[in-house]
């Protein structure tokens, strides 16, 4: 019998509010340590947190975009251990009553082998407020640990899966979609170097038929690729174990990428071993149908909404619009070079997927950062529509804007890149080239069709790249027939 992964993700989201979630200090990230540590993260006596409303806002969006159950009442808990990173000896999170219940999100898997993709539907059990913790410093100091205090009191949005993945493919895509929800409804920035998005993942192997198995949790990646490395060495490791004899114990691990394996941090606690209790300087969190449908009208249009949007409006193929999806920006990009061409909604989505995410990946950028504008890139879509460039003169434009800006038409003259599409002009070159090839000519006239590449890489050559294609392609097959 074959083994059988389930996996399972708790992701943490920094909600991006410009302070913490129990008092006012600042969120921004990358201080000197310790200078954004206040008075309530730093657990002086006699302080007492006060809640951030917009921490509590962002949680109830992401619960109506997933739609899940946001519930009208819940509880802030203390959740008990000792780490030099806490300065309370507890964090305040929720436990029995979280803000956001079951919801879903559904992803789009890569379908092996075939370049497609299939959709699956992962459970949410719960998203529930907490803030985060100092951080260990360990780098910098010999045989000692430095402690800063500024991400004390970030607030996080812990999002909790059902364990319905079964791949580490599944698990990214999970994630990534997660990763691009959070961004575009605008709770988090979702910058996973800077640690905005991090995952945990709880992976136990079983086969078919039997009980789940025990469950190791991998702690703390901070990538998408070190979340599949890290489930595909841990659940090999798990099936080795088990087909060894041996049995797998519930721990916390953490993943080495430099070793490309997990390691054991501590045997896995169990929620008696927090002692959570509601925590006593907090009120019970009420939350009004009519504060929901506030936040609910702040939600922009949905990815899987707008994706189904531009395949009924503009006709493309789920594929395509899956892709332009993927994110906010690249979405808005692709309406906002449509305005500039209506009509040519497959070819722009052609570039957006082609050509402009190819190089930005090759420049290391996001969509964000891309040099060239909406506006730039639909006037050149507009000029290979009214077929004033072929599609080798707008790959040349394209790169020129990329590089050095401007605007596609003063290229498109500074180059000499404007197509030949006078049929007058065209034919005069058509007929030259037919006269100085008749033996070709009956050659293809007897029934050698193939020779058409030939006449047609002639005349162009001729033309200097520049002739339209379609208009030459007519004239020429004309004049071959006789």
């Amino acid at each position: 019998m074959q083994w059988e992964i389930v996996i399972g993700l708790e992701v943490h989201a920094q909600l991006s509010t410009s302070s913490k979630i129990f008092s006012g200090a600042s969120t921004a990230f990358g201080a000197e340590p310790n200078t954004q540590a206040d008075a309530v993260s730093l657990a002086l006596p006699g302080v007492l947190p006060v809640l951030n409303k917009g921490a509590v806002e962002r949680a109830i969006k992401f619960g109506l975009a997933a739609g899940a159950h946001i519930a009208p009442r819940s509880i802030f808990a203390r959740k008990n251990y000792f780490y030099p990173d806490l300065p309370k000896g507890y964090q305040i999170s929720q436990f029995d009553q979280p803000v956001v219940g079951c919801g879903q999100l559904t992803i789009q898997v890569p379908s092996t082998g075939s370049g497609r993709t299939d959709e699956k539907v992962v459970r949410i059990t719960r998203a529930h407020l907490e803030e985060d913790a100092g951080k260990s410093l360990h780098e910098d100091f010999h045989g000692m640990t430095g402690i800063d205090l500024n991400r004390a009191g970030t607030p996080l949005l812990e999002i909790v899966s059902e364990p319905d993945m079964r791949s580490a493919a599944e698990a990214v895509a999970y994630a990534k979609s997660l990763h691009a929800l959070v961004r575009w409804i605008g709770i988090c920035d979702g910058n996973m170097q800077e640690g905005s998005f991090r995952c945990d993942a709880n992976v136990s192997v079983h086969k078919p038929g039997t009980p789940l198995g025990t469950r190791r949790e991998v702690k703390n990646l901070n990538s998408f690729r070190f979340l599949e490395q890290a489930i595909n060495y841990e659940a090999r490791w798990q099936i080795e174990t088990l087909e060894n004899g041996g049995t797998i114990q519930q721990a916390t691990v953490l993943f080495d990428p430099d070793k490309g394996e997990t390691r054991v941090m501590r045997t896995k606690e169990e929620a008696h071993d927090y002692r959570y209790f509601p925590d006593p300087d907090l009120l019970p969190l009420e939350i009004s149908e009519e504060w929901k449908e506030r936040v609910r009208a702040t939600l922009p249009e949905l990815p899987q909404a707008r994706q189904a949007r531009y395949v009924s409006e503009f006709c493309l193929p789920a594929y395509d619009a899956g892709l332009l999806t993927a994110s906010r920006e690249m979405a808005d990009f692709f309406e906002a070079s449509l305005n500039e061409t209506p009509g040519q909604a497959k070819t722009c989505a052609n570039w957006l997927i082609g050509e402009v995410s190819a190089q930005l990946n090759r420049d290391g950028l996001d969509m964000a950062q891309c040099p060239i504008t909406p506006q730039q890139l639909g006037g050149m879509l507009k000029r290979i529509a009214d077929g004033t460039i072929s599609s080798a003169g707008a790959k040349e434009v394209f790169r020129a804007l990329w590089a050095e800006g401007g605007e596609a038409d003063a290229i498109i003259e500074a180059k000499g890149l404007k197509q030949v599409s006078d049929s007058g002009a065209i034919e005069a070159l058509v007929d030259e080239i037919i006269a100085a090839n008749a033996d070709k000519v009956a050659e293809y006239r007897s029934g050698k069709d193939k020779l058409f590449g030939f006449f047609a890489g002639l005349a162009m050559k001729a033309s200097k790249g520049k002739a339209n294609p379609a208009q030459l392609s007519e004239i020429l097959k004309r004049k071959l027939a006789g």
